[in-house]
């Protein structure tokens, strides 16, 4: 089994346990982050292990930044952490002419600021090891907008730039830095949403995507096989966008 350790934001969410377990599946020693879904992730972690795999759990919160410090380097004690998904995300929806400012706020909290917490105390140690993988997940409405989600959106295109600029600073060092950027995915917020029309008029593949769609690019990302990906934002919408 490979002893690298990766770590996964938001991994007690629809994706993030998929992500969580393909992950595991290729011998990662996966990290299964949450904050307040504790319960969800140590179920998470205890389906890893329970399937042969190796999991942990650690709770905090990604928009607290000495927090997100603190529970970093604790777990840098334990050993290298060699790949990062950032996958925590929130949805607070509303037109932006209705939108209260803790909607907003804590939107880009968590995805991007969240993404600066938990990434910039691990670059440093990956680039003494001259290695490392670091996926951000997106949205489909990162690219193409989406009525309701200024504020997700804003967030979301925001990690594309971040993600560019920093695949520049870290590409010499053997560190890739790429985006998943999801389309309409299978999950609780999903079912109720989107009726078979839509589906149709929406997305050209005419069906809504499966998590496990989503976690096949996002460990492919963190696989040797991907050395040469970097800077990249990967579309897994159906042909949305």
């Amino acid at each position: 089994m490979n002893s690298k350790r990766a770590l996964v934001t938001g991994g007690s969410g629809d994706i993030g346990g998929v992500i969580c377990s393909a992950l595991a599946r290729e011998g990662w020693r996966v990290i299964v982050h949450a904050n307040a879904n504790r319960e969800r992730a140590v179920a998470v972690a205890s389906a890893i292990r329970n399937s042969g795999g190796d999991a942990e759990v650690a709770a905090f919160d990604l928009t607290d930044a000495a927090a997100t410090r603190v529970a970093i380097d604790g777990l840098l004690q334990a050993g290298p952490i060699a790949a990062l998904v950032h996958n925590a995300g929130i949805h607070a929806d509303a037109p932006l002419a209705g939108m209260a400012e803790e909607q907003w706020r804590r939107v880009i909290d968590v995805s991007l600021h969240g993404f600066f917490h938990v990434t910039q105390p691990l670059l440093l140690p990956m680039a003494r090891a001259r290695s490392g993988r670091i996926v951000a997940v997106s949205s489909v409405a990162a690219t193409l907008g989406n009525r309701g989600q200024v504020n997700y959106a804003a967030a979301k295109s925001a990690l594309h730039g971040a993600v560019k600029s920093l695949a520049r600073e870290m590409g010499s060092r053997n560190i890739t830095v790429n985006v998943v950027a999801p389309g309409i995915i299978e999950g609780r917020l999903t079912e109720t949403l989107f009726g078979p029309e839509q589906v149709e008029a929406m997305i050209p593949a005419g069906r809504i995507g499966t998590p496990a769609e989503v976690a096949a690019v996002v460990a492919f990302l963190c696989s040797d096989a991907a050395s040469y990906v970097n800077g990249q934002v990967i579309g897994v919408n159906g042909g949305m966008a």
